[in-house]
């Protein structure tokens, strides 16, 4: 084969054949490779035809066809399939040859494989992608992690298929080492969880409480789109509530209110968990999902269970901009703790993360896309030590100032039995966060009373320990202190 590909695709399903017309579109020659082969031809008779893209039948032929050092980015499902691949790829590459993963793994895996791949001579990148069918096509967010000399190799190939910013800066910059461009990856995705169920959580409100029709939303969500709350998701919500039906009825109406998730809102809660970081908002999104799923025994408990009278009869004007507020403020909480997760998984895992530069390269192309994250980038480019965003002025005088609209959304809501999970549990964080005690002394003395687990006093320093025989009967002798 005399033409040589500049970098190489593995994987034809919508995600991997939307990369490789972008990539193409940009100048490279792209070689592509599918485990059902005859994908191969029906891409290159279909979207590919006419274009610089290179088919090949076998992993021999497709590696065959690439520059050295050879580029090779798999998009296929993620767990096993990744394994597979890269057993297969390793006997017929050569040193310095780049694996590229643009699934969404799981961070410990990826960690897993650059450390693999390394050993074999080889260089792994896995990276973060974001954006959806659109975004691979047209820019997505790229968010790439794993062995540092691969980056000079992929950067301009990378950056150039990347979604840009108002002043022409991509939305890809290397993240770190090992798995942190998947773990920032799967922070991005929880964020999202968080945003999708904070909206629904809106528009629930507007419905069942105010009664809007949908006409009514609509106009509420596109006046929204045009100040602080600008998003891809507030957009995108905008347009399904205008959307009809072939009977000319809401098609969001006739949609059954069960919610998938493919894992990645449950990795981002497990890895809070694993580090001690309170991601209340993110969980209650991934919880919410779960109790979604529960539709039969809903529907069941409807018929049992009763509740409140559902009846407004408030000033709707108020209460609107009250809740846009609370959906703001809620907003700046789920960033917050995820920024909070990032910061401890760099402590944990030697990564040094740009945190201004995570916010820019989600400033375009990918879901969690707004306005607002160009605040974010600013926060951290002021102050580079920023331990939680809540500190930050511009977010502080926010919060501070929409807190009793936050409130009164989240008392309308409960007092009229209207579920709000995400906008309650991110300002019950909020008020946790900024209480200098807490009623963890209690808990402490109850486990020190029935485990001997010890506690600290607020009068002697930290670090001592101490247990009392709370009933006489217990000795002196307690269990042994250790921190999750």
């Amino acid at each position: 084969m005399d033409k040589k590909a500049d970098i190489g695709l593995i994987g034809l399903a919508v995600m991997g054949e939307n990369l490789i017309l972008n990539m193409e579109s940009k100048g490279y020659t792209v070689s592509v490779y599918n485990r059902t082969v005859e994908k191969v031809d029906r891409f290159l008779n279909g979207r590919g035809r006419g274009k610089n893209i290179i088919g090949t039948h076998s992993i021999e032929e497709f590696v065959g066809s690439l520059k050295t050092p050879r580029k090779v980015m798999l998009l296929v499902k993620a767990g096993k399939p990744v394994d597979d691949f890269i057993d297969q790829l390793i006997p017929v590459l050569e040193k310095g040859d780049i694996i590229i993963d643009g699934g969404n793994s799981h961070f410990p895996d990826t960690n897993r494989r650059t450390k693999f791949v390394e050993s074999k001579g080889l260089l792994y990148i896995g990276t973060g992608v974001s954006g959806g069918e659109e975004g691979a096509l047209r820019g997505p967010s790229m968010m790439p992690g794993g062995s540092p000399q691969a980056w000079p190799h992929v950067k301009d190939i990378f950056q150039s298929i990347s979604a840009r910013v108002e002043d022409g800066s991509p939305c890809c910059d290397w993240v770190g080492e090992n798995g942190a461009g998947h773990f920032v990856k799967m922070v991005h995705n929880g964020i999202e969880y968080g945003d999708m169920q904070l909206i629904s959580e809106a528009y629930h409100l507007m419905k069942e409480l105010l009664g809007f029709s949908h006409e009514k939303m609509h106009q509420v969500f596109k006046r929204w789109n045009e100040g602080e709350l600008e998003s891809y998701l507030i957009e995108i919500t905008r347009d399904i509530l205008a959307y009809k039906d072939e009977d000319g009825t809401p098609l969001i109406e006739k949609i059954l209110d069960t919610a998938g998730q493919k894992g990645t809102g449950k990795w981002t809660g497990i890895a809070a968990l694993d580090l001690g970081i309170p991601l209340t908002l993110i969980g209650e999104s991934v919880f919410s999902r779960c109790l979604s799923a529960q539709k039969e025994e809903r529907v069941t408990a409807s018929k049992i269970l009763s509740g409140p009278k559902t009846r407004f009869d408030g000033d709707e004007t108020g209460f609107v901009e009250d809740l846009r507020l609370a959906l703001l403020s809620s907003k700046i909480v789920s960033y917050a703790q995820g920024y909070v997760l990032m910061r401890e998984a760099a402590n944990e895992f030697g990564w040094k993360l740009n945190y201004g530069g995570i916010a820019l390269m989600w400033r375009g192309g990918c879901i969690i896309r707004s306005v607002f994250l160009g605040k974010i980038k600013e926060a951290f480019e002021n102050n580079h030590g920023l331990k939680n965003l809540l500190l930050d002025p511009y977010f502080k005088t926010i919060v501070e100032n929409s807190q009793d609209s936050w409130r009164r959304v989240c008392a309308t809501a409960l007092s009229h039995g209207i579920p709000v999970p995400a906008l309650t549990t991110a300002l019950c964080y909020f008020d946790g966060y900024r209480s200098e005690r807490l009623p963890a002394n209690m808990l402490q003395a109850q486990r020190d009373y029935f485990g001997a687990h010890t506690y600290e006093r607020v009068d002697r320093p930290r670090g001592q320990f101490f247990h009392t025989n709370w009933t006489g009967r217990g000795g002196e002798t307690a269990s042994s202190t250790y921190q999750v």
